[in-house]
């Protein structure tokens, strides 16, 4: 996910400080890793050099000092060519459960335990999920962001099950080799 596309997005409504865009972000974005406060004013700072974004105006409110930012012009357009840009499908996925799979089958432990249990937190997660975006007052990017994970956990438990069924034979395959 590209931070400086994001904040761009979230300028899009408007003129804002970092403090407020990094709330929404959170907020817009409830199943991803919050955003570091650093992370914002680094971010929105590039912004600026880049002529994306400029500042609008500092003020004190009786508080900290916070500078508002708007996307340019130019802001704007690189934002909306990233939202339209296709994300290419990637060729091989290799995650930690597919790592441990081929490594428990390779050092002769037990791939199918490994499997079984994972499979139990994976549907113990679904679970967590489904009640997150059924919940009363669900806001929309939480349903988005809770049936793009609950996709995933899917085809994970999809791979998990055509795995298992191969044990036999990818086990006897690395035993002869």
């Amino acid at each position: 996910m590209s931070t400086r596309h994001i904040l761009l997005g979230l300028l899009a409504s408007g003129p804002s400080h970092g403090y407020d865009l990094k709330r929404r972000h959170d907020e817009r974005f409830p199943q991803a890793r919050p955003l570091a406060y650093g992370q914002v004013y680094t971010t929105l700072q590039r912004l600026v050099r880049d002529g994306l974004a400029e500042i609008e105006g500092t003020e004190a409110d009786g508080g900290p000092e916070r500078t508002t930012y708007r996307a340019t012009e130019e802001g704007g357009c690189e934002m909306a060519r990233w939202a339209a840009e296709i994300a290419p499908p990637a060729p091989f996925v290799a995650n930690e459960l597919f790592a441990k799979v081929v490594v428990s089958i390779l050092s002769g432990g037990d791939p199918a335990a490994y499997l079984h249990a994972q499979r139990s937190a994976h549907m113990e997660r679904m679970r967590e999920l489904t009640a997150v975006k059924t919940a009363p007052g669900a806001d929309p990017a939480t349903v988005l962001s809770a049936d793009y994970a609950l996709n995933h956990l899917d085809a994970d438990l999809r791979w998990m099950t055509t795995t298992a069924a191969r044990l036999t034979t990818l086990t006897a395959e690395v035993e002869a080799a």
